[in-house]
């Protein structure tokens, strides 16, 4: 199991006293310089990494949608809220509420600058989220990136570089202008965007062996960013110091440092550094008051390092407390895990990384691999197994239908999707739209596609032999016609080879043909003087068994999950591919039954033995085949590979666990193995169930909403 981001969970109780210093100013009993150099250049990568983390968590372009944004900004909306109730008396206090315009001054305090000073980090957050995840979900992190770093930028000539703005007639109108609608630039507008998108960035782009070159560019930015800071402030030419051009690489470089430190996560840090941040300015009055009252003025406030303290400890008691309370009382979530969950698949991306990498190793030169994605990734999940293909380098899907390809889309893939199956013309604006490749079944489908006046990318199907979809080889007149059509960019040629997992002489022969057929009409489409556009022929065992033939890409699709349609497969090239799913449940209930009695439906099972049966939750409503009942289908149980018995329900399963030892109530089950079990490999089990692999990994997509646990790759 991956460790948790632990540094990040250190780093906000750091962030959070560093603010309380922002606030108290703990060293201007001593030097101003000093204090200036610890509260407006040290401290002031507090408040980013609060942004940036939040960011981690939430920025993503890969997202199913956007749901997790609107708990985000609802959670936040609800602090802000009750933050802004705690403070009323406060605000009383100042006379808040007494001031001119008070109802366009309150509105323009609860939208920008909070309605106390420090409060303005919240709304900031809620509108620095909402640019961010709509610029990344809409573009890209490249657009993202550069859209929020011109609005920093604006930001900075009303922050930090104001005093060179002013000088400049209509800039100095411009801010003035802002000003009147935002007392700072330092707000969720041009402040907190950018540091949403960093974070995002680095969670979705994360490497390892990063942590050298992380200390030495925050080492650097910092040290560009020190002189810069005291170079603005010794040229007094800030309006207020929030806003630093080198605070942006300082922040990626110190980010990547914290997400170094990994172990056990420190769930309460979350809740006190968030207290602590909402508390502290209630704690400097109490501790003014407390001071004033037993005459403690010299010691508790006077002195600047003895205020800070108090303040740090008080805000720090309480807010553990308030803590310790949430944490005891709060109501508890139900965690989903392979505990709880009845039935679950496990996606090992190791080893989808390796059979990319083996598979791209083995390609000729510029060839690319195209990931088939379809039917919920052979089961895998196409949003695990998509995303994380695009995340290392694969640029090119293919999915059966529209709907799936406008799926991988709202995931945040920017790839390109060739749809393999049939899509309706009066859907040609959604291809356009998601930017998706039809496959052209037939000449008279692609006339109609181009009567819808619609610019649509497609690629030409070839039928070469196997008779399903395309336009026959032989039709060398309707291919032309295609590439001339107004409305269809042509942008590949493909066909499909029916018989390439065989090894007998016929079916080879067949495959020779259907091979020289297609590159026979790619010759004949160059004398035409027609340009030829990518192509490709080989999907796995095309490529595994023919892998001399020279295209644009390898569809790959059951080699891509690290299996074989049947064990018994012949294939030329033998690799180390690995599989990627395995199908597991648990025990839940187990029984002792005499000799004599059945099991199951239709009393199909009757022990010959006094037995002692397991029951799993699982069935053929899991997409477990009915076909593996009756003894026909294994399971792993601790270190027993024991036997189904009597018939598969829906979703219930027995098996017979007699001659076992030690099998208990919430043991795992295995019914399909990634780890060397060749008994209940994808394909054995397949054999076993009178189908093919492919068939029996679809299985495992029809339940949705069974768990899906990802093994995900160290690196990550």
């Amino acid at each position: 199991m991956n460790k948790n981001y632990t540094g990040i969970d250190y780093f906000r109780f750091i962030a959070s006293l560093l603010i309380i210093a922002i606030h108290t100013s703990p060293l201007t009993s001593f030097s101003e310089t000093g204090d200036f150099i610890l509260t407006r250049i040290l401290a002031r990568v507090a408040v980013p990494f609060f942004l940036m983390t939040s960011g981690f968590f939430l920025i993503s372009r890969y997202a199913y949608n956007d749901n997790k944004l609107w708990i985000f900004v609802k959670k936040t909306d609800l602090i802000y809220g009750s933050a802004m109730l705690i403070y009323i008396p406060i605000n009383l206090y100042n006379g808040y509420f007494g001031m001119d315009n008070l109802l366009p001054n309150i509105i323009k305090d609860i939208v920008f600058d909070g309605t106390l000073y420090h409060l303005w980090y919240l709304p900031a957050s809620i509108l620095g989220a909402v640019i961010a995840w709509y610029l990344v979900r809409k573009f890209d992190y490249q657009t993202a990136f550069i859209v929020t770093a011109i609005l920093y930028f604006i930001g900075l000539f009303g922050d930090s570089y104001y005093g060179v703005a002013e000088k400049i007639g209509v800039l100095g109108g411009f801010y003035n202008l802002i000003f009147q609608i935002s007392d700072y630039t330092r707000n969720g507008i041009f402040f907190a965007p950018i540091f949403f998108v960093l974070g995002g960035l680095i969670a979705d782009n994360r490497r390892k062996n990063e942590f050298r070159k992380s200390i030495c560019g925050f080492s650097i930015s910092f040290a560009l960013m020190f002189i810069e800071a005291l170079i603005l402030h010794f040229c007094n030419l800030q309006r207020h110091d929030s806003m630093y051009i080198f605070l942006l690489p300082c922040m990626y470089f110190l980010f990547n440092i914290i997400l170094h430190f990994r172990g056990k996560r420190i769930k309460w840090f979350r809740t006190l550094s968030l207290i602590i941040y909402i508390i502290h300015p209630i704690m400097i009055v109490v501790i003014r008051l407390f001071a004033k009252l037993l005459h403690l003025e010299g010691l508790l406030v006077d002195n600047s390092v003895v205020h800070y303290i108090m303040v740090c400890l008080s805000s720090v008691a309480f807010g553990t407390a308030v803590t310790v309370l949430w944490t005891k009382y709060r109501p508890k979530k139900v965690m989903y895990d392979s505990a709880t969950d009845r039935a679950y698949i496990e996606i090992d991306l190791n080893n989808l990384e390796h059979n990319v990498r083996t598979l791209k190793k083995a390609m000729p030169p510029k060839c690319r691999l195209m990931a088939v994605v379809k039917a919920q990734a052979y089961g895998h999940r196409a949003y695990e197994i998509s995303t994380h293909l695009e995340k290392i380098g694969v640029r090119s899907f293919a999915v059966a239908t529209i709907d799936e390809g406008i799926s991988l889309r709202k995931y945040g893939i920017r790839s390109e999707i060739l749809i393999l199956g049939y899509t309706s013309i009066y859907r040609a604006s959604e291809l356009k739209k998601y930017n998706l490749t039809q496959t052209l079944i037939s000449f008279e489908y692609a006339d109609a596609l181009n009567r819808q006046g619609v610019m649509v990318k497609a690629h030409i199907k070839i039928d070469t032999g196997m008779h399903r979809l395309g336009i026959s080889s032989d039709d060398f007149s309707d291919i032309k016609k295609v590439f001339a059509m107004k409305n269809i960019n042509v942008c590949g040629v493909f066909t499909h080879l029916c018989c390439s997992d065989s090894s007998m002489p016929d079916d080879i022969a067949f495959t020779r043909g259907q091979i020289d057929d297609f590159y026979n009409l790619i010759d004949n489409l160059k004398e035409s003087s027609i340009s030829i556009p990518k192509l490709h022929i080989q999907s796995s065992y095309g490529f595994l068994n023919y892998p001399e033939l020279k295209c644009s890409y390898v569809r790959t699709g059951v080699a891509l999950y690290g299996v074989k349609s049947l064990p018994d497969d012949n294939i030329e090239l033998q690799f180390d591919l690995r599989p990627v799913l395995s199908l597991k449940s648990q025990v839940v209930l187990i029984r002792q039954i005499e000799k004599g009695d059945t099991v199951g439906y239709g009393r199909r099972f009757i022990a010959e033995r006094n037995s002692r049966i397991a029951i799993l939750p699982i069935g053929y409503g899991d997409g477990f085949p009915r076909s593996l009942s009756d003894g026909n289908g294994k399971v792993l149980i601790d270190q027993y590979i024991v036997p189904v018995i009597g018939r598969i329900c829906m979703d219930q399963l027995a098996v017979d666990i007699t001659d076992t030892e030690d099998i208990a109530v919430g043991d795992i089950a295995t019914l399909i193995d990634t780890e060397g079990c060749t008994e209940l490999s994808a394909d054995v089990v397949a054999k076993n169930s009178g189908s093919i692999s492919n068939e029996l990994l679809c299985r495992m997509g029809v339940m949705k909403n069974k768990l899906c646990k990802c093994i995900i790759p160290k690196n990550k």
